[in-house]
């Protein structure tokens, strides 16, 4: 435990997703006003059990953790760090903070809003009942604010939350990025107008990879390892249970702003050029191809959104020949558009997003998502990079695992609880408005305006899984034919009722009514033989 010092007035609690240098908290150290301040950070076992999580997430947390209160204490904080094995630890934040308040004497505590609304919930609650004055700010992280995100019809039943496409432009015009002046090129008249004369080239963003170009090494990062066998070995005496592999030596995830700002430009250098192009590409040869592998940082908050914003434009700027728009205008949707609509239909939609399930899905997930032990090669590959990686990018968790579940009818509570402890970056309120929104449609449509669902030509386009699979994708049924097909149609089938009134949805279920009764028969039997053996698949 890091000394706390005799007393203090304030105490400033922060969470483990709450690690940014950059907060206006930080500001004054060395100054006698913030000489009253006392900042408390713990690992409480509460946090590290409420989901089943990979070791590689709850070590990444943890050693994030350690080294941002290092950092603080080096900047002249005062810092109090409960350990996980630390015997005045309490594993309750109220516990806690009301013992440390007694402690020194505080009269505030202060925290930063939860971007959780469990935890939201949870702090509001046990914290407010605390024989002290509590105050609660704002991260300072994100970029948009409630009023971006303006509701239709708000209040009522029928409201409806912006679709993502308006509030990307919205986003774009008020933080002016990619954007032009107006009369450029004889384009616009009075207003700005985004670079290129497009708002959006995800057109260009869906290529294929079949092994040119090279994709870049993985990083690693040497000067964590002693911190990261630290943590493993607190973890291990603390009984924490866990799943998945890790491999302290080739550990992936930056665990302080310096190795994370390196990260970044290993991407902007090595990645961000054929991001674009091939970001929606599957390849068994390689896991990452040219993602930026900085999910993890941002969601911790050790790096800022506009920084990554800006420097990834700033380097477009710089090298609009090597770079291109599609890509710089990819990875900027991403964050500005993307991660930041997510945060706010979470919070717009919570609590009642965590219970919609909408296709009355309600079967187990497959046990083979523990172990990768599927015959499917896509699934196998994906599913055993996740589980050896603690990631995958967007499109294998939608189009493949997330793909597979929804065709299956996988109970949405399921997915979630899976996908949450699986990935490096998944916290609440990016996770379930992606899987329980986009990639399973279970909210209806109120994120995705259509079911991300495909069959088999879709991976055998976008990927190399297909090669040498003991499944045919050509074949909707009959031995050998691949499981997509029919339980794509199957799914078609099954909610064609909803359908008829889904624009977006018109052609496949036209294309199913299309089939002579006969294959309409032989494909949902073929899907029902698969569901009635998924776990031998």
């Amino acid at each position: 435990m890091l000394n706390s010092g005799d007393g203090a007035r304030v105490i400033r609690l922060i969470l483990g997703d709450q690690l940014s240098e950059y907060h206006s908290w930080y500001k004054g150290f060395g100054t006698q006003a913030d000489a009253e301040n006392l900042y408390l950070m713990m690992e409480i076992l509460p946090e590290a059990q409420y989901t089943l999580h990979h070791i590689q997430k709850l070590l990444a947390v943890f050693a994030a953790m350690r080294s941002f209160a290092l950092e603080l204490t080096e900047r002249g904080a005062r810092v109090l760090y409960l350990s996980i094995n630390d015997p005045n630890n309490k594993h309750s934040f109220a516990a806690n903070c009301q013992h440390i308040a007694e402690q020194c004497g505080a009269e505030l505590l202060e925290y930063q809003e939860p971007d959780e609304y469990r935890l939201q919930q949870q702090l509001q609650k046990e914290l407010g009942e605390l024989p002290i004055s509590v105050s609660c700010v704002s991260t300072e992280h994100f970029l948009s604010k409630p009023e971006d995100f303006k509701v239709k019809n708000a209040g009522t039943p029928d409201a409806r939350a912006p679709v993502m496409e308006s509030f990307y432009r919205h986003m774009r015009r008020m933080h002016n990025v990619l954007m032009e002046p107006p009369g450029v090129a004889g384009k616009g008249a009075g207003t700005a107008v985004p670079a290129g004369g497009s708002w959006n080239y995800d057109s260009e963003n869906r290529k294929s990879w079949r092994g040119e170009p090279a994709a870049p090494a993985a990083p690693v990062w040497p000067n964590q390892t002693e911190l990261l066998r630290s943590v493993a070995n607190d973890i291990r005496a603390a009984g924490i249970k866990s799943f998945g592999s890790v491999e302290l030596d080739t550990f992936l995830w930056p665990s302080n702003r310096e190795n994370a700002l390196k990260a970044l430009e290993r991407f902007l250098e090595h990645g961000l050029a054929q991001f674009g192009p091939f970001q929606d590409a599957l390849s068994t040869k390689e896991s990452f191809l040219f993602h930026s592998l900085i999910s993890f940082p941002l969601n911790v908050k050790i790096l800022h959104p506009r920084e990554v914003i800006d420097a990834a434009v700033q380097r477009y700027q710089a090298e609009p020949d090597r770079i291109g728009l599609a890509s710089v205008e990819g990875f900027v949707r991403q964050i500005l558009g993307w991660r930041e609509y997510m945060r706010r239909y979470y919070h717009w939609s919570m609590p009642e997003f965590a219970a919609t399930n909408a296709l009355e899905a309600t079967r187990p997930l497959p046990s083979w998502y523990w172990t990768g032990e599927c015959s499917m090669n896509c699934l196998h590959h994906a599913v055993t990079a996740s589980l050896k990686n603690a990631y995958a990018h967007h499109i294998q968790r939608l189009m493949v695992t997330g793909n597979f579940a929804m065709l299956a009818g996988v109970n949405p509570d399921e997915v979630d609880r899976w996908y949450l402890g699986v990935y490096i970056d998944a916290f609440e309120w990016v996770e379930i408005t992606n899987t329980r929104g986009m990639s399973q449609y279970a909210d209806g449509g109120g994120i995705a305006t259509k079911p991300y669902a495909a069959a088999a030509a879709y991976m055998n386009r976008m990927s190399d899984y297909c090669k040498g699979c003991s499944y045919d994708p050509k074949k909707r049924s009959g031995e050998g034919s691949c499981p997509l097909n029919s339980l794509y149609w199957d799914f078609v089938a099954r909610h064609a009722d909803r359908w008829q009134s889904n624009p977006r949805m018109a052609m496949p279920l036209r294309t199913w009514q299309r089939f002579a009764a006969a294959e309409q028969t032989a494909i949902r039997e073929q899907a029902r033989r698969y569901l009635d053996s998924i776990e031998s698949l």
